[in-house]
Formats: C-alpha cells, sequence, structure tokens
C-alpha cells in the first residue's frame, strides 16, 4: 500500500504507521512533505542534517509521521545504529502499549470483547453505551458515537459486531482530528509556556520536553518562572540536572516575568535556540493566577517577536473529564494552543482523551506514560487507538 509521499511501516511490534519515502532537500521543497532528508546519488535518504530533520519534524502535518520523525531524528543525533535504532523505535512503542494498559484492560478491553464475532442486537448496543461512558468517553460524546454508528450500520447495511468494532475505531479518530502542525522550527529563538495547575505533573514535563528536544538536536534553557509554589524551582532545578540542560530560576516569590525576561536575555547572549517556561499552577485565587499567566504571556511578546509560540497545557489523566472546566479557563486566560495529558499510565480513564479533545477543541501534542524522561511521547492518535484495542502482540484485545 503506497501513495506518493508516503508507505505503510510495520515496527516489530505490530504497529502500522506512516513512514515518508520520497525525502525533500532542506530549504527547497514546502513543509510536510516528508522528514527532511535529501536524496543521495544512490536513492536513499541523507542523514547528515539534523536541523533539517528538526524543521520538517515539528512542521510535519501527519500526526503519525511526526512520531516516526521523531524516533528517526532521535536515532540520527544520538548516532544509533540500525539494531540501537530498532531497539529505541520498539520502546517508543511499547512505552505507548504499557502506559494505555489500565484503560485498555479495564474499559476498552470490555468493549473488545462485546464488539466480537457476534450478531448486532439491541442489548449489544446498551452495552456498548454503557461500556463507553465507563471508559469516561463522556455522555455528551458517547450519545454523538452510538448515533453515528447506528446511522452507519443501518446506512451501510452491517450486522456483525466485529465490523461495528471498525467503525467505532473509525469514530473515534474522527473525534480526535488531525491537528494543525507546530508552529516550532522557524526562528533562532523560541519560546512555549507550559501551563496547568499544581499536581497535574507540570514541572517535571517541562523537563521531559527539555530533554525530548535536546535529542534532537536543539538548545534549550528552562525558566523556573513558577515563584508562587515552595521548591518548585528547586524540582526544575533536579530534572534539568537529570535532563542535562541548565534551568534559570528566581527566589521563592519573585515576579514570574522577571525570571522569563532573565531566561530570555540569557537565551539570545549565550546561543539557546528554545525556551521552555514553567509557570505558576496555583495562587490564592483562580482571578490572581490567570492574571500572572497573563502577565508571563505578555513578558514573551514583548520580547520576542510573536511569542510565545506555543503554550501548552498539562493535564492529569486522572482527573479523567474534570480537567475539563481546566483546559476552559486557562485557554480564555492565555490562548492554550496544545494538550498535554501525563499519567496515562496509572489511571483507566484514558477514554476522556476523546472527550477532552472533542469538548475543547484542542490538539492533543504529548502524553505521558511514564516516570522516566523517554516516557513523554509525541501524540499520534492511530497509535493511541489501536493501543487502547490490541495488545502488544498485534491481536485484539478480548480475542
Amino acid at each position: 500500500m503506497e501513495t506518493s509521499n508516503h508507505t505503510v511501516f510495520e515496527n516489530t511490534i505490530g504497529i502500522t504507521i506512516w513512514k515518508p519515502i520520497v525525502p525533500i532537500e532542506e530549504d527547497r521543497s514546502p513543509p510536510g512533505k516528508c522528514l527532511g532528508a535529501r536524496r543521495t546519488t544512490s536513492g536513499g535518504p541523507h542523514l547528515e542534517n539534523p536541523k533539517t530533520y528538526r524543521k520538517a519534524i515539528w512542521s510535519e502535518q501527519d500526526p503519525a509521521a511526526r512520531v516516526l520523525g521523531f524516533i528517526i531524528h532521535t536515532a540520527v543525533h544520538r548516532r544509533f545504529s540500525d539494531m540501537e535504532q530498532k531497539r529505541f523505535m520498539r520502546k517508543v512503542f511499547q512505552s505507548l502499549w504499557n502506559g494505555l494498559a489500565r484503560t485498555r484492560q479495564a474499559a476498552f478491553g470490555r468493549i473488545a470483547q462485546l464488539l466480537g464475532a457476534t450478531e448486532i442486537t439491541e442489548a449489544l448496543w446498551e452495552d456498548l453505551e454503557a461500556a463507553l461512558i465507563q471508559a469516561d468517553v463522556g455522555v455528551r460524546v458517547t450519545m454523538e458515537l452510538m448515533d453515528r454508528l447506528r446511522g452507519r450500520v443501518r446506512q451501510e447495511g452491517i450486522t456483525r459486531a466485529d465490523f461495528l468494532r471498525t467503525l467505532l475505531k473509525q469514530e473515534l479518530r474522527a473525534l480526535l482530528g488531525d491537528p494543525p502542525p507546530l508552529n516550532l522550527g522557524r526562528r533562532p529563538l523560541e519560546v512555549v509556556l507550559v501551563v496547568g495547575v499544581n499536581g497535574s505533573g507540570k514541572t517535571t514535563t517541562v523537563a521531559k520536553l527539555a530533554y525530548q528536544f535536546q535529542q534532537q538536536g536543539r538548545r534549550v534553557l528552562l525558566a523556573a518562572a513558577d515563584t508562587f509554589r515552595a521548591a518548585a524551582g528547586e524540582q526544575l532545578e533536579i530534572w534539568a540536572e537529570r535532563a542535562g540542560v541548565p534551568c534559570i530560576s528566581g527566589q521563592p516569590g519573585a515576579d514570574p516575568g522577571a525570571v522569563l525576561f532573565d531566561t530570555l536575555q540569557a537565551a539570545r547572549a549565550r546561543g539557546y535556540d528554545l525556551v521552555l517556561a514553567d509557570t505558576a499552577g496555583r495562587l490564592h485565587t483562580k482571578y490572581n493566577l490567570m492574571q500572572e499567566l497573563k502577565k508571563v504571556r505578555n513578558v514573551a511578546a514583548k520580547m520576542i517577536p510573536d511569542a510565545p509560540h506555543e503554550v501548552w497545557l498539562v493535564l492529569d489523566a486522572i482527573t479523567g473529564q474534570n480537567a475539563l472546566p481546566q483546559a476552559r479557563e486557562f485557554h480564555q486566560a492565555v490562548g492554550v494552543t496544545g494538550l498535554i495529558l501525563t499519567k496515562l499510565d496509572g489511571t483507566a480513564k484514558g477514554g476522556a482523551i476523546f472527550a477532552i479533545a472533542r469538548e475543547v477543541g484542542l490538539p492533543v501534542r504529548f502524553i505521558g506514560v511514564g516516570e522516566g524522561l523517554e516516557d513523554l511521547l509525541p501524540f499520534d492518535a492511530d497509535a493511541f487507538i489501536e493501543g487502547l484495542f490490541e495488545n502488544a502482540s498485534g491481536t485484539s484485545s478480548g480475542t
């Protein structure tokens, strides 16, 4: 199966993703066509320019291609051998499978069992509706799904439940949509604000993001702008040291905007090309928190053209749909551009991602599936849905 720019790639644990087969030449072709390698005279990809890979990965419109691009670029930057690259690839996707284990076993495993080789009955419809709500997909989204599935079953003349499972996966995929390209990899210095409430895993996520971007060849500097939470700066400094990334922090209670100002000045002077800013997650009132976040955003905008270039909201997946009000409030205050769902490995409420994406209308950019630096993964909707229904061997749950 091939298209003009992609071919199906099967990795060692059975997941199908898109792999580009027609590389582009650096700075000569429009972004989004592939991962940024250029052809050699032998027709194979040329892997000597990490900057080209980096720019193309983060402008790539196909989420699955971004995931594969992340793997390939990291392998190139670390100078992996072919065997090491395969091991790294398997580790990335195995992390996804392991991280979704609780959701798959507790909720979507039940759905996979329902949609086996049986006839579609009214009782099956009722059980499927209950299972989706139990998976924290949400009542409203579940009702929409059920209406669409019933309509397609009637229209397409489907009578077997195993074919209904295929329709369900398609409809769940449609809920997540296709996110726009990341607004990164195009400027000499870029700024990402990371926002979220205390306890969501925000500070550790900032360090994991720094590690990911550094592995792709970017020069990253952290801003510890959460100056109101006790020991927040010290926590980020510890994680920054683990990630091998420098961090600038202020005194407890200092002005967060001043910390970001100092960090951006240092980034310019020292040649860093990406600043990741940890921000306050709690003040005495919600109003004060949002006002402080607006101030931090304004500091970035005044110092760097078009900054912040991304604003990512960290949500704790364990809270399920309770994260919806947070997403709305932060989006209204600071213009969130993407979501990061953490702690998916510790919850059976992974289905909430569908409700959050549907209700808030923001793309999911990363998911956290563990405590390690490499356990923050670029989000790929296709791999995520397969991970809900499939075992690591590639067989359906419950079969």
